[in-house]
């Protein structure tokens, strides 16, 4: 049975400011018991209190994230240089799914370059297998370009068929597909799902502002972009069926992510997903 825990881009701050453990033990006490971390700094001392909080508060490290290359000017582990670190990481924490959060940015050049990187991530997910470990790739909506009638997600999974995916239902459905016949699309492949909602909010007062200025271009800028992350249950995503859809296609956590708040605290965003999806009948997921 699936798991619903927390995606940790979110808790970034936190980690910062109070440290993984304490951040851990706050999600605990919304009811929330796996974690997938993105986004924090794997030294020595996280680490060390990441394993402290499974064998504290019983957190389930569902996964960890992972850049095949360090990315210029930013610190952290790649499989590149860091290989045999990551492989004890995952093993000290009792990891079995690594995930890659993005496409690099020079892969979305070209469809060659996305070629090139998903032939790479393929070669490292078959050293990772042997190593008892799982690779996944996240997707946003760019995978949704189409190169000669394919979608760019299905040209990376024809050259990666050791990498798993770890599907995203709001950058599905901002792509324009539909994230219940997506996950039925890579079942067997998905190992982990990101439930995020799909928000159209409201014009903010300022579009007012630039229409009755006359300013018509910049008002319909802000009319345009109205399309919101939400909290889950609070858009228009058909959860109850991309819960099912999720549990069919064989994933082992689904993870609750929204990457702006728009001044909501993370604690009370996390809140409500966590009612939310309870209210829909997935307590015993949690």
């Amino acid at each position: 049975m699936a798991k619903i825990g927390v995606q940790a881009m979110m808790l970034k701050d936190s980690f910062a400011e109070i440290g993984p453990f304490e951040t851990l033990r706050k999600v605990s006490a919304i009811g929330y018991n796996a974690v997938e971390i993105s986004q924090i700094p794997m030294t020595p001392e996280n680490v060390a209190e990441l394993d402290r909080s499974r064998n504290e508060l019983g957190m389930d490290i569902a996964a960890l994230s992972v850049a095949m290359e360090a990315p210029k000017g930013r610190p952290g582990d790649s499989l590149q240089d860091h290989f045999d670190k990551i492989v004890d990481d995952a093993k000290r924490l009792d990891s079995k799914l690594l995930r890659i959060g993005m496409l690099p940015f020079p892969a979305m050049r070209s469809i060659g370059a996305v070629i090139d990187f998903a032939k790479q991530a393929n070669e490292y997910a078959e050293r990772l297998q042997e190593q008892g470990l799982g690779l996944y790739y996240h997707n946003h909506h760019i995978e949704f370009a189409k190169f000669d009638g394919k979608y760019m997600l299905d040209i990376i999974a024809e050259n990666s068929p050791a990498m798993g995916m770890e599907i995203d239902v709001h950058w599905v459905q901002r792509g324009g597909l539909d994230p219940v016949r997506t996950l039925q699309k890579y079942a067997g492949r998905t190992a982990m799902v990101h439930l995020k909602d799909y928000r159209i909010g409201q014009l903010p007062e300022s579009a007012f502002g630039l229409l009755d200025s006359g300013d018509i271009m910049g008002f319909m800028s802000e009319f345009k972009n109205v399309v919101q992350f939400a909290e889950v249950g609070e858009g228009n995503l058909d959860f109850p069926s991309i819960i099912d859809a999720s549990q069919a296609a064989g994933a082992q956590y689904m993870l609750v992510e929204q990457d702006e708040l728009y001044g909501r605290t993370v604690w009370d965003a996390l809140q409500t997903s966590h009612d939310n999806l309870v209210a829909m009948g997935h307590a015993r997921l949690f």
